[in-house]
């Protein structure tokens, strides 16, 4: 998937301006997974320790959006593998 096609899978995952995530703490690579029935994944190599993880993992769904950083606020699962960020 390209980044083009990445972009756009993602922006159809947002549902009423909120986007819910699975994360992967001290994952091999960064990466953003868009699987079947809009499951978003999100693989960070950070640990998951003071919201380190958290951090790293608006950075790289930021940068996949195309948006800043700052468009991108947590609304549930500070300290859960499960996320839902509010995206303006």
């Amino acid at each position: 998937m390209d980044k083009m096609e990445l972009k756009a899978a993602l922006e159809a995952c947002v549902i009423d301006g909120m986007l819910s995530v699975r994360v992967t703490p001290k994952a091999s690579r960064n990466a953003v997974v868009v699987e079947e029935e809009q499951v978003v994944r999100v693989y960070v190599t950070t640990v998951p320790e003071g919201g380190k993880a958290t951090k790293d993992v608006i950075k790289i769904l930021a940068k996949a959006m195309g948006r800043a950083k700052s468009t991108l606020t947590l609304v549930r699962g500070e300290t859960s593998r499960d996320k839902v960020f509010r995206v303006e």
